[in-house]
């Protein structure tokens, strides 16, 4: 099996100078990134049942991979000039060969390490051929009941065009014989999204057992039944993906809503982008596909192991505890425990930072927006909604706002990528109740996670603020890094009103007295702090950066950092997928960036400035719901909170602490786009991840301790 821990990119023709940042392709970081993910499938200290969710993680990653950035790197290839579609067409070979690797690695570890670790544990993942005639019997009778009647099967002829294949569905594609005329003809039949994909067969010989068949196989074993009479020469699966690199020209309409109704269902229809079939695909099968779906040769994939591993879900959710990462139950913060404690009271006490998902959401921002609700003297919630999910707590409790009177506005952002259809129903559910809908800022998303609450104490109006770094959905919650500051400083509060008066108005407004707000001062306060900081160091004060985000691609904060470094300023950027920016080679180069991949999605993003502090955890902090990229410094509504309280820095300094010495889940950015994975030492066998939950764990534990 091949070793993951120091994988490497295709060969890049570039020379970096010693000491001199590099700079890397974005789409070739974001491969890199997912080999970092397919390797929590490959590592045997993942435990088994968690290895079949990376499988299934990387393959949704991927997919996502290929709707969004492919036909962006044809469309260069084909209309740039010439020496940048020469480099756009070397990129595009170099994620062909990447993507060819990477699925290679996955079905070899499937097929030679995960499967059979499966079997040995009782869950057995079969094909036709494997089933016993006691299980033939039962998948006959299961096929009758509740396949058959489902499927439709295409014939494409003279009179039937070939059919509409929908984006990343499965299908069996057939040529099928008339045995008297002898006439040839494909046909196609798609294996139903609607039906689970994997059926469990339990016969009286393995009562209680994990034995599964394949629907894909299941339906291909009984294909007879769709074409009685016929003959079939030829069978083979195949998957297609289409381009969703689809913006509607939003600029020039005047119904945002109509528009992103209009742009999914032009993205429905989208060319194909790749084509995948099984390796030894029947060659008339091959044919007719790439002929009709207009791809080209270097768009089709031979795989070796399954077409879509996604579907391997169910199998990784099934109740085998030892199998699974021990269960973890978000701890309630020491200041939020007690049934008689009002939220408010306590954020009036001092501002709190929450730190999904160690510490509940839902008792902590779910319960922020709750009480509003509940409490009369709250006069009106204001909250954007970026992602949320279908079944979201939210909705309702801002609905049973809006009906007992109070002001309710919310700005949902329609044009979330892959989003949209959901958020369109959940804007216009709302809009109905009542509450104030808002779809955006002309030619901007907005991404920022914010919540204002208004409420009326004494003569007074205060306002109360949530600012976070992850989506207002409590089931991501369950599995995301995030962090969140309940405040109500007056001049956050202020700050973040005027924000929600820009989203819900007009404003013009420029600037901030305290919150980093894009587009308006954000890159330009980032790029004031990086600078300060490198002066600090000039001048021999103590000095240093520390980053984490998702991604770090924006060339004007790259080119500062880069500036920084070189004057020997310490520099960490923690960057869970792509970084644009490589460090340095030689001895001497402090500017480093690690990646780290773990149980959890780590999705937090926190900036500290050191400014001169004798300690670091007395320098500058913030967290926000921004990244250092181009599209969220310049053409998304982000915002960046400072995080003043000094318990609150020490904290973040102690979890940025962790993240660095992290010796399990991180990997070390190589001056030539590489990443190492590190290897523990004897006293350090955990990852960050495991840390913070132990941290949780015991903080918890000794306030209980200390009630007693």
């Amino acid at each position: 099996m091949a070793d993951l821990t120091t994988a490497s990119p295709p060969p890049d023709p570039r020379q970096q100078p010693e000491g001199q940042a590099g700079y890397a392709d974005r789409d070739l970081g974001w491969l890199e990134f997912n080999r970092r993910v397919l390797h929590e499938a490959v590592d045997d200290r993942t435990p088994l049942l968690e290895r079949v969710t990376f499988l299934s993680i990387f393959t949704s990653n991927l997919d996502e991979f290929v709707m969004k950035r492919v036909f962006g790197l044809r469309e260069r290839v084909r209309s740039s000039a010439d020496g940048e579609a020469v480099e756009a067409a070397r990129v595009l070979a170099a994620v062909r060969a990447t993507m060819a690797e990477l699925l290679a690695i996955q079905a070899d570890a499937y097929a030679r390490s995960i499967r059979p670790a499966l079997a040995a544990r009782g869950v057995h993942l079969l094909g036709w051929n494997d089933l016993t005639p006691d299980e033939r019997a039962l998948a006959d009778s299961l096929f009758e009941r509740t396949i058959f009647p489902v499927l439709t099967p295409l014939s494409v002829d003279i009179g039937h065009p070939f059919p509409f294949i929908s984006n990343l569905s499965i299908s069996l594609g057939l040529v099928v014989q008339d045995p008297e005329s002898g006439e040839q003809s494909f046909a196609r039949v798609k294996v139903p999204d609607s039906l689970p994909q994997w059926m469990r067969l339990e016969t009286p010989a393995y009562e209680g057992a994990w034995r599964f068949i394949s629907l894909v196989d299941l339906i291909a074993a009984h294909l007879p039944s769709l074409f009685p009479h016929m003959a079939i020469r030829a069978v083979t699966p195949f998957r297609v993906t289409r381009n969703a690199d689809v913006d509607s020209d939003l600029d020039d309409v005047g119904d945002l809503l109509t528009a992103v109704q209009e742009g999914v269902r032009t993205r429905r229809m989208e060319g194909a982008v790749r084509l995948e079939l099984p390796v030894g695909a029947d060659r008339e099968v091959r044919r007719v596909l790439v002929d009709e779906l207009e791809v080209g040769e270097d768009e089709v994939y031979d795989l070796p192991g399954l077409l879509e591993y996604r579907s391997l879900r169910p199998i990784a959710n099934l109740p085998i505890s030892d199998l699974h990462y021990p269960p973890w139950r978000p701890v309630v913060p020491r200041r939020l425990r007690g049934e008689h404690a009002s939220i408010f009271d306590v954020i009036r006490a001092g501002d709190l930072l929450v730190h999904h998902p160690y510490e509940s959401f839902d008792d902590t921002v779910l319960r922020f927006v709750r009480e509003a609700v509940e409490d009369p003297d709250v006069l009106a919630i204001k909250m954007t909604f970026y992602r949320t999910g279908r079944r979201s707590p939210f909705v309702p409790l801002l609905v049973q706002a809006a009906e007992a009177g109070k002001q309710v506005a919310c700005l949902v952002e329609l044009t979330a990528r892959f989003d949209e259809q959901e958020n369109i129903q959940l804007a216009q559910r709302m809009e109905k109740a009542g509450i104030h809908v808002v779809y955006g800022v002309e030619g901007l998303k907005t991404h920022t996670k914010t919540t204002l609450v208004v409420r009326r104490e004494g003569h007074d109006a205060r306002s109360y603020a949530h600012i976070g770094t992850g989506n207002y959905h409590d089931d991501t919650a369950r599995t995301y890094v995030d962090l969140g500051l309940l405040t109500c400083r007056p001049e956050l509060t202020t700050d973040l009103t005027h924000v929600f008066n820009s989203l819900t108005g007009r404003s013009r407004l420029r600037d901030y007295r305290t919150l980093l707000v894009a587009p308006a001062n954000m890159k330009r306060r980032f790029l004031e702090l990086i600078d300060r900081e490198a002066a600090h160091h000039a001048a021999g004060r103590p000095a240093a950066i520390v980053a984490k985000m998702n991604q770090l691609e924006d060339r004007d904060i790259c080119r500062a950092l880069e500036a920084a470094a070189r004057t020997g300023l310490p520099i960490d950027l923690i960057v869970r997928g792509f970084s644009i920016l490589e460090p340095p080679p030689g001895p001497g180069a402090t500017l480093r960036i690690t990646s780290v991949v773990g149980r959890y999605l780590e999705h937090s993003r926190i900036f500290h400035f050191r400014n001169g502090a004798e300690r670091e955890a007395d320098g500058e902090f913030f967290i926000g719901s921004a990244d250092w990229m181009h599209r969220n410094l310049d053409s998304r509504v982000e915002v960046v909170t400072p995080v003043a309280d000094p318990a609150l820095r020490r904290e973040l300094w102690e979890i940025l602490g962790i993240y660095l010495a992290d010796r399990r889940s991180a990997w070390d950015m190589q001056p030539d786009g590489r990443y190492v994975q590190r290897r523990p030492s004897a006293s350090a066998h955990e990852g960050s991840q495991q840390v913070l939950m132990q941290r949780a764990r015991r903080e918890s534990s000794r306030r209980a301790s200390r009630r007693r």
